[in-house]
């Protein structure tokens, strides 16, 4: 199993820290769940509150997902040369829209951005890992790992994510079929590793309590 280690709290308190002391009087933008978020060119967007899906669309058209993101967590146009690139909200999101310019002009917003990106980064490489095991059951595993230790809340089973993603969804992160990711949730679930609460929310139940 691929190691998917907890968040850096740190990074996330520092970006959350600038946001709210040099930007409180900024007016965010809410968007619904299920929407497109408009990527323009040189702007950033910080996710403030809810969670924003992000993908390509294939040579054949099919959805390929390359990552979420989360509060106090960048996404952009700038911060990608994927073609066909595309932002979805997957939870009902209120978004910070900065220029570049804005944050090349202010070093610790700067530095905040920066270290949130590395830490994209870093998701984006445990990602790649889990495409390197053979097993689809181990990087079934290890993504909901990642997503519940980067994402997840504390509920008395374990950890809750509050965001739904699709069996295809999670089919086309993982290079597999939906049938197949369907079988294998079917198996975590059988073994106790895996629960859906009332809300059909997922819940990881073997991993450590987040405080």
């Amino acid at each position: 199993m691929v190691s998917t280690p907890f968040r850096d709290a740190g990074r996330s308190d520092a970006i959350r820290e600038v946001l709210e002391t040099s930007y409180r009087q900024r007016q965010l933008l809410h968007i619904g769940a299920g929407s497109a978020v408009p990527l323009l060119k040189n702007t950033i967007w910080l996710v403030v509150r809810g969670m924003v899906k992000l993908e390509a669309v294939t040579i054949h058209g099919d959805p390929l997902l390359l990552g979420l993101a989360g509060p106090n967590e960048p996404f952009g146009e700038p911060l990608t040369n994927v073609q066909a690139y595309e932002a979805c909200t997957l939870t009902d999101s209120d978004l910070l829209c900065l220029t570049c310019a804005e944050i090349e002009q202010a070093p610790h917003l700067a530095m905040a951005v920066m270290q949130a990106v590395i830490s994209r980064h870093r998701q984006a490489e445990t990602l790649l890992s889990l495409l390197g095991l053979r097993r689809v059951e181990e990087r079934v595993r290890g993504f909901l790992e990642l997503l519940a230790q980067d994402y997840g809340q504390a509920c008395e089973d374990g950890l809750r994510l509050n965001l739904r993603l699709t069996h295809q969804e999670l089919a086309s992160a993982l290079s597999t079929t939906r049938v197949t990711v369907t079988r294998v949730i079917g198996l975590l679930r059988d073994e106790g590793w895996l629960k859906i609460d009332g809300q059909r929310h997922l819940v990881i139940s073997h991993l450590p309590r987040m405080a």
